[in-house]
């Protein structure tokens, strides 16, 4: 690399250094701070000087549970949204149906309809069918939003699949259901991965569902275990902050093994 080309990309590396440090700041608080115990907002310093783990043992005490229960609904979730919207998928981006404009864009509104709405909404239907306090309840909860969300995504990676590829597997006498487990499916791993992906983590960070849906201490995510923590006068951070890190591990650990299928899937994949 000659020394001009040098010259000119040093200042947006720093640039982009800067940018991805600003970015991490709160990620580096939140860790800081649950190593600090019984400190304040107020009266964490910038290091953790006297480094404890009460804030993760007192973390782990209370809310191992909802942490289970994030995970049971999140998964749920994702089997929920991808068993409805990969057949979905399939027959928008390969069926000229009738209507399938008015369709897709009521999938776009549907995205845009606030949760609080959503939740009001199912919170009166659920009451009839005895779904609220329930796993049931919170996993349909959040596959209403996964499932638009994951029918756009896959609907617009399966239409850049050949349709010579079904067309020879229905000549070979493969129904439509064959052709779409056998090669659809396989093919289209990348932009599954990436829907259930996203769907895990809508359903993860969920709160409003959460907080609608259930009114007991059996069943309860963790975001609302962290809102029991900053209920009141919050005298000790660590805690609070020692749960948010225990909860962005799983989300963190899916991404770093997940980003390459995310890359290619979003980009619209490519058959071999």
């Amino acid at each position: 690399m000659s020394p001009t080309t040098t010259s000119r990309t040093l200042p947006h590396t720093i640039l982009g250094i800067v940018l991805l440090a600003f970015m991490l700041f709160p990620v580096y608080w939140m860790v800081n701070v649950s190593l600090q115990g019984g400190s304040t907002a107020a009266s964490s310093t910038f290091l953790p000087t006297d480094v404890t783990f009460d804030g993760y043992r007192t973390a782990i005490e209370d809310q191992t549970g909802n942490l289970l229960t994030s995970i049971v609904v999140a998964l749920g979730a994702v089997a929920v949204s991808l068993a409805i919207a990969t057949p979905a998928a399939y027959a928008v981006s390969r069926f000229r149906l009738r209507g399938l404009g008015v369709f897709l864009f009521a999938l776009l509104l549907a995205q845009m309809i606030p949760g609080i709405v959503i939740a009001n909404s199912l919170y009166t239907l659920f009451n009839d069918l005895g779904l609220l306090n329930s796993y049931a309840g919170l996993v349909l909860a959040n596959a209403t939003h996964g499932i638009p969300f994951a029918i756009l995504i896959m609907s617009a990676f399966m239409r850049s699949i050949p349709p010579a590829l079904t067309e020879a597997a229905r000549v070979d006498g493969a129904s439509h259901f064959r052709a779409f487990w056998s090669i659809i499916v396989p093919v289209s791993k990348n932009s599954l991965i990436t829907a259930g992906l996203f769907c895990f983590l809508f359903a993860w960070s969920d709160f409003m569902f959460g907080l609608t849906l259930t009114t007991g201490a059996d069943i309860k995510p963790v975001t609302l275990g962290i809102y029991d923590y900053l209920q009141g006068n919050v005298q000790s951070w660590g805690p609070v902050m020692a749960t948010a890190v225990l909860s962005s591990i799983p989300a963190i650990v899916l991404l770093v093994l997940a980003q390459r299928y995310i890359a290619a899937g979003a980009m619209g994949g490519a058959v071999k």
